[in-house]
C-alpha cells in the first residue's frame, strides 16, 4: 500500500510539472481550427466507445484535455472510463486532479473514494466518503465513511456515523454484501448498520453489546448471513 501511495504522490508531482511546462509551449489554435479538431475527437471517443475501444476513447480524450484544459468534463470522462475499466490508480489521479479544481464534484468525488478505497488507501478514501455525505445525503456514502473509520479503528467516528445512520436509514433501503464471487445479498441498511454497530463493540471487547446489536440485526433481516456469522463469533 505504501509503494501505491508513493506511485500516486510521485505520479502527481510529475503531472503538475509538465504542465506548468506543456501550458507555455503549445500552439495556439484559432477558434475554428479548435472547434473542428473539438468536433473530431468527440466523434472518435462516441465511436471508439461504441466499439468498445478504450485505448482510442482514451487517446481521445487526453487529446480534449490538452486542447480544453478549462472543461472539467472531458477529464471526468476520462476518470469514469479509468474506474470502470478497473485502473484504480489512474483513476483516482484523475479525480484527485479534477477536484483540486472543483472540490464539489460529485463525480470525481466518487472515483476517488472508491479508486482509492480499491488500492488501499483507506485513510485517503475516507475523507471522500465524507464529503459526499455531507453533499448529497447519500447513505451509502455515510455507510462507508463509519466502515472505513471502524476498519481504521477510529472507533469513535465510526460510532457516530453508525448511529447517524440508524437514525437516517430509510425502510425501503438496502445495501449488497457478498455472499461468494458471483452472489450479492440485499440487506437494509438499517440492519446494516446495527450490524456494524455490533462489530464496532466487539473490536472494543464490549462483547454483551456486541451480541446485543447483531442479534437485532438478524431480528431485522432474518436472512442476514454476515450478521449471523459476526453472532457465531461474538459467542465464543
Amino acid at each position: 500500500m505504501k509503494r501505491i501511495l508513493t506511485l500516486i504522490v510521485i505520479m502527481l508531482t510529475v503531472q503538475f510539472a509538465f504542465a506548468q511546462e506543456g501550458n507555455d509551449s503549445l500552439p495556439r489554435l484559432d477558434s475554428k481550427t479548435k472547434r473542428i479538431l473539438n468536433m473530431e475527437d468527440q466523434a472518435a471517443y462516441q465511436l471508439a466507445m461504441r466499439y468498445n475501444d478504450s485505448q482510442m476513447a482514451k487517446a481521445s480524450l487526453y487529446r480534449l484535455m490538452v486542447r480544453n484544459p478549462e472543461n472539467l468534463r472531458f477529464q471526468e470522462a476520462l476518470g469514469s472510463l479509468y474506474f470502470e475499466l478497473g485502473q484504480s490508480t489512474s483513476a483516482a489521479l484523475v479525480a484527485l486532479d479534477i477536484l483540486e479544481v472543483n472540490d464539489k464534484s460529485v463525480g470525481a468525488l466518487e472515483i476517488a473514494a472508491f479508486s482509492l478505497e480499491q488500492v488501499g488507501a483507506l485513510d485517503r478514501a475516507l475523507p471522500h466518503f465524507e464529503s459526499l455525505y455531507l453533499l448529497s445525503g447519500d447513505n451509502f456514502s455515510l455507510y462507508k465513511s463509519g466502515y472505513l473509520q471502524y476498519s481504521l479503528k477510529r472507533y469513535a467516528e465510526a460510532m457516530n456515523s453508525v448511529n447517524l445512520l440508524i437514525r437516517e436509514a430509510k425502510t425501503d433501503e438496502k445495501i449488497g454484501f457478498p455472499l461468494s464471487q458471483t452472489e450479492t445479498q440485499e440487506i437494509s441498511m438499517k440492519a446494516a448498520a446495527i450490524n456494524l454497530k455490533g462489530m464496532i463493540y466487539l473490536d472494543q471487547g464490549s462483547k454483551s453489546e456486541a451480541l446485543a446489536a447483531f442479534e437485532e440485526a438478524i431480528q431485522l433481516d432474518p436472512n442476514f448471513a454476515l450478521a449471523k456469522e459476526n453472532l457465531k463469533q461474538a459467542q465464543q
